[in-house]
């Protein structure tokens, strides 16, 4: 289906965007090209690795630029074989390559950045784990934020209760 750009009204549209809204509300547009560029949207050419998106949308490039010269002295890797590999060498690159790690384990384990353990489920007890408070904890202040004062207190009281000993 071939859409005019929601901006000008003139021409083709090449970018179809949906914006989605805390609320959980979509909103698509559709822009040409050079209504995509004034919005400071480029188009991206031929495939693009998971490494490099992660550079360009969670770390950006201008932060990524100090990284390029960065080299694990134990095991040789450097940041450009980490990032095009999506593999690191040995444990030392976690101190190594931090900077950029921490925000990427961070988002991937709801906050956490530290081993918290787990529980057998043979022992049959539910726990509860500071990786679940983490979760709760966070999910309260997206809950304030929305202005959901009903379940922001719902999410207090069980955060309450999975702190107590």
């Amino acid at each position: 289906m071939a859409w005019l750009c929601s901006r000008c009204n003139k021409v083709q549209a090449t970018f179809h965007l949906t914006d989605i809204a805390r609320s959980g509300e979509k909103t698509e547009r559709h822009l040409c090209e050079r209504c995509a560029a004034e919005e400071g949207l480029h188009a991206i050419e031929g495939p693009i690795s998971m490494a490099e998106a992660i550079e360009k949308f969670v770390i950006g490039p201008k932060a990524a630029a100090p990284l390029q010269n960065l080299v694990c002295e134990q095991c040789g890797i450097s940041y450009r074989e980490f990032r095009n590999q999506g593999l690191l060498g040995c444990p030392n690159d976690y101190d190594v390559f931090r900077e950029v790690l921490a925000p990427l384990l961070e988002r991937a384990h709801d906050g956490g950045t530290h081993h918290v353990g787990k529980t057998p489920k043979s022992l049959g007890i539910p726990r509860t784990t500071q990786q679940d408070v983490r979760r709760l904890k966070r999910l309260l202040a997206e809950a304030v934020a929305a202005e959901d004062y009903e379940r922001a207190a719902e999410l207090r009281d069980r955060i309450r209760k999975a702190e107590q000993p």
